[in-house]
């Protein structure tokens, strides 16, 4: 049976753990507050020094760094959010910062990323990526496949650099890695353009018939100028040794 003398040591020894935990617990927040302190200067600092985040302010709670406020492009959001993660002892980003630039009609803007994405991107590789988006209240959606991945990160530096987009929705697949799945684009690319009918459509860096194979399921995009280019393409993909199925989704061009 414990007497009075062990029980008055038994709570004394409880007091002082406990004590000694909340002391514990005490220094670490005060460190934690004292290095969240340390990051919201140091993050505040760099958004100070670039005039495009006059409007921009962080705080830090955890090593958790919140940033609001508004910038006038939506590539300004994603380069104040990189900024704040590459800062030292920064834990992660809430990036809660609003796109306050040009409101413009979703109509008009999807118009004008179509043509940016035509022109600006061209080249040997766009023959076999695929992009479509979609507006709606300012909020561009991207879907579509890409084979290396280049295009599909051209294309989003193109769609956030462009007054009026809020927000992006990233929807676009890589396609698999594939020696056969390359053997079959090359010679579904030599089919269709070595046919003397749809020739012209390699003439135009920015207008070629967009070939997607993914294991070895071959996808045709594009638009064409008639209903028979758009059947002899699929035709000729159809002959291409070692594709096993072709999806003919080319569009025909409104006259």
């Amino acid at each position: 049976m414990m007497t009075g003398k062990q029980s008055f040591k038994k709570l004394a020894g409880s007091l002082l753990a406990i004590g000694l935990l909340s002391a514990t617990l005490m220094a670490e927040t005060s460190a934690a507050s004292r290095y969240d302190t340390q990051l919201q200067n140091a993050v505040t600092q760099k958004l100070a020094s670039k005039s495009q985040y006059n409007n921009v302010k962080a705080t830090v709670e955890d090593g958790i760094v919140t940033l609001t406020g508004t910038v006038d492009l939506y590539q300004r959001k994603l380069d104040a959010a990189k900024l704040a993660r590459k800062t030292s002892n920064s834990q992660g980003v809430r990036n809660l910062i609003t796109v306050a630039g040009p409101n413009v009609p979703d109509a008009q803007l999807e118009q004008k990323l179509d043509k940016k994405l035509t022109y600006v991107r061209e080249g040997y590789d766009s023959t076999f990526d695929y992009f479509a988006i979609g507006v709606k209240d300012g909020v561009v959606t991207v879907e579509g496949q890409d084979r290396t991945g280049v295009g599909r990160d051209e294309a989003l530096a193109d769609i956030a650099n462009m007054p009026g987009v809020k927000d992006v929705i990233d929807n676009v697949s890589i396609e698999p890695v594939s020696p056969f799945d390359d053997s079959v684009r090359l010679r579904t690319l030599r089919a269709i353009y070595g046919d003397s009918v749809l020739s012209k459509y390699a003439i135009d860096p920015a207008r070629p018939i967009r070939i997607i194979v993914v294991n070895g399921h071959v996808t045709l995009y594009g638009s064409v100028d008639s209903t028979m280019d758009k059947n002899i393409a699929g035709i000729r993909a159809n002959g291409v040794f070692g594709a096993f199925s072709v999806e003919n989704k080319l569009q025909v061009a409104k006259s």
